[in-house]
């Protein structure tokens, strides 16, 4: 039987990683899977860089409007936001620090209030929604705020929208993930010897903060 085989049939303990077939050694897969989200994690990047240049250009040509309509923004909740995030930041990256020491119960621990800190990430934009909708903040051809009157409103709130509801979107998707680490963690699955799944998640988390990171300046403060 060839080494390749013997991999492939070989089952792993509790916290030791499987190495597909396709693969010589672990740290190759685990290299090729690092490399892969990196590469995905550019292509979000560029994804989020085309909004930011929209946004640029629109407040070139309607600045007085970009302002009017920013100002017109919760600040406190977007501050809260942006507080809630950065502590989901940190608390991920120490449950991959604790993953790779054997903690996995503390490590699923932090994940989970990752998780919790996601969800009233969603909430409090939840609160926000509302407001503009009661407001008549909305985007495009749907926008009646009759306090903001300024040529472009409408356009501000339909970047605001997009980018905001793009990012709320990518909020979920990274909680759906990180709930299935703490699946793993919870089996058993994940250790010292294999956390590479918990650092993909901790890395497309970051990813999720970096972008709100931008966002609220961008949205609320300038």
């Amino acid at each position: 039987m060839s080494s390749s085989n013997a991999h492939a049939h070989h089952a792993p303990a509790p916290g030791e990683p499987t190495l597909a077939h396709h693969f010589d050694t672990q740290d190759q897969q685990d290299g090729a899977v690092r490399l892969g989200m990196w590469l995905f994690l550019g292509t979000e990047v560029l994804l989020f860089a085309g909004l930011f240049l929209g946004y640029t250009v629109y407040r070139h040509f309607y600045h007085l409007a970009f302002h009017l309509s920013s100002r017109s923004l919760d600040v406190s909740l977007g501050a809260a936001n942006t507080v809630i995030l950065i502590t989901s930041s940190l608390t991920v990256a120490l449950a991959y620090n604790a993953i790779r020491h054997g903690k996995s119960k503390l490590s699923g621990g932090l994940i989970f209030f990752t998780i919790l800190c996601a969800l009233a990430f969603l909430v409090i934009k939840a609160f926000e929604y509302k407001a503009k909708f009661d407001h008549g903040s909305l985007p495009g051809k749907w926008y009646h705020n009759e306090h903001i009157t300024a040529p472009g409103a409408n356009l501000y709130f339909t970047i605001y929208f997009l980018s905001t509801g793009l990012h709320a979107f990518h909020v979920i998707v990274g909680a759906s993930v990180l709930a299935f680490v703490l699946k793993g963690l919870m089996k058993g699955k994940y250790g010292p010897k294999n956390y590479v799944a918990v650092e993909l998640g901790g890395l497309y988390w970051h990813l999720v903060d970096l972008v709100w990171i931008f966002l609220f300046p961008l949205l609320y403060l300038i």
